[in-house]
């Protein structure tokens, strides 16, 4: 094996245990590198108490002091970019350029949980003659995160530092496809001064996701992956009165128009779909062609043949993921949709392994068929084409989709860019970009079918989430003066 097995990290040191392991391949070669634990409730419940155990200590100390540890932890990933890319790589097939991305947004997250101490400040004030009322952030306790693969390093940053931040204890549940990447950020926190305890790994499949729904000192529990998956997730946390923010799938709308900057449009969709091979919730999934757009889409065809797999597009995460993907465009044709780009029938690099789980480019264009476009999230470098007949039918068209997580407008007229950014039903928009998504202190968050609780789960948004508002009311002596409050 490439790696040495992934374990799971509790109380500050990596321990092995008897359960039954699976095998972790790398979607670059198919082979075996690793291979992963599949833990149990009890080993939940090992990480729990650990993380329980130090509570009291890590929060007691100021957000300032915890933050600094953070601040020595992002120099540490800053100066390990290359390596942790690496990893990623090679367990997530990612290009070696979207890898180090990945991790510079890392750390760009991990920058936004050093500034809390000037974010999260309370209030004082004096309400009434020798009254004063305070506020402040106080944390939860023990918190959990379940993370999927397709960001082994970016998602656990979405979350995993500001929860730390604020004072709470941390349990990390990676995906069993990607735990490699999780035990490089356990390192690395360590060596930047974390107290043992504060955060712990659990790695695992099913049975560690219900643990950490059912584990009654457990607060809160955030999850980013498929729909169905977030609803179960939700519905289990919160039935064990746990808060609990849960981001699913999308299927983003691009309502493109005649008068679209064809150069921009055609690069930045091309990018938007096979950028990490279209395992994202935000790529490009689905354009909306108002009017003549067939400059834009004949430029997209040829942009997207750029994106070659092994050089610029990097594999599928699995082999059943693969085989998915292409049942899904077998069925498009049967149903008479159109393939202006075949991913099917591709010619990998020339240094790609040919057992890698590679598939190229499609575009599949509905808009001769009688059939109608599934709405289900696909999840990789599948674009798909329909057509509507005014801007106000694109946006109508978009409204039916289940989901809500990126809506883009590409077109030259402001009017219309803003129609569709204040009437489109997403919590991200656009206006000529095919990824949207909000940089720090702007927070990141669906709608609809895409998320499952209440506010973001990054930014200043996710402050509320991870953590609980303290309210002091103080008088200390008797006033001469007084009202009806004192």
């Amino acid at each position: 094996m490439k790696y040495q097995e992934a374990r799971n990290y509790i109380n500050g040191q990596f321990v092995s245990c008897n359960n039954k392991r699976i095998d972790v391949e790398s979607p670059l070669t198919g082979e075996v590198i690793s291979t992963v634990p599949l833990s149990t409730y009890n080993d939940v419940d090992d990480a729990v108490k650990a993380a329980k155990n130090a509570f009291l200590a890590w929060s007691g100390m100021t957000l300032k002091m915890r933050s600094q540890i953070l601040y020595t932890y992002r120099q540490i990933v800053e100066e390990n970019v290359e390596n942790l890319a690496a990893i990623i790589h090679v367990e997530n097939g990612k290009t070696m350029d979207e890898a180090i991305a990945e991790v510079r947004k890392s750390i760009e997250l991990t920058e936004f949980a050093c500034s809390i101490p000037q974010i999260a400040v309370g209030e004082v004030l004096e309400v009434s003659v020798g009254v004063e009322c305070r506020s402040e952030y106080a944390p939860l306790g023990v918190v959990a995160c379940i993370n999927p693969f397709n960001f082994p390093h970016m998602v656990p940053h979405w979350t995993v530092p500001n929860a730390l931040a604020l004072g709470n204890c941390v349990v990390l549940k990676p995906s069993e496809l990607t735990p490699l990447t999780a035990m490089k950020m356990a390192e690395m926190l360590k060596l930047a001064g974390l107290p043992d305890g504060v955060f712990n790994i659990v790695n695992g499949a099913k049975d560690v996701v219900e643990a950490i729904c059912d584990h009654p000192e457990i607060k809160a529990v955030s999850f980013v992956g498929s729909t169905p998956v977030a609803q179960i997730v939700y519905r289990r946390a919160t039935s064990n009165l746990k808060r609990c923010l849960a981001l699913g799938g999308a299927k983003n709308h691009l309502i493109v128009l005649p008068d679209a900057n064809l150069d921009l449009s055609a690069s930045d969709i091309a990018a938007s779909m096979c950028g990490s091979a279209g395992q994202r919730c935000m790529a490009a999934s689905v354009m909306i062609a108002v009017g003549n757009v067939n400059p834009v889409i004949e430029k997209l065809c040829a942009e997207v043949s750029k994106f070659i797999p092994g050089t610029k597009m990097p594999p599928i995460i699995s082999r059943q993921s693969r085989e998915n993907l292409i049942n899904y465009i077998n069925e498009a044709e049967k149903k008479g949709a159109k393939l202006l780009v075949d991913g099917r029938k591709f010619t990998n690099d020339s240094t790609a392994d040919a057992n890698g789980y590679y598939l190229g480019p499609t575009i599949i264009d509905w808009r001769g068929s009688n059939a109608k476009m599934p709405e289900s999230e696909v999840f990789g470098p599948v674009f798909e084409i329909i057509s509507a007949k005014s801007v106000e039918d694109a946006i109508s068209i978009q409204h039916e989709s289940p989901f809500g997580n990126a809506t883009s407008a590409f077109t030259q007229n402001g009017a219309i860019a803003k129609m569709v950014a204040q009437n489109a039903s997403a919590g991200m928009i656009g206006i000529n970009i095919g990824v949207p998504v909000p940089r720090e202190p702007f927070s990141f968050g669906g709608w609809n079918a895409s998320k499952f609780g209440a506010g973001d789960i990054t930014g200043k948004s996710s402050l509320g989430f991870w953590s609980q508002f303290k309210k002091v009311t103080s008088k200390w002596a008797k006033q001469e003066i007084t009202d009806w409050m004192s």
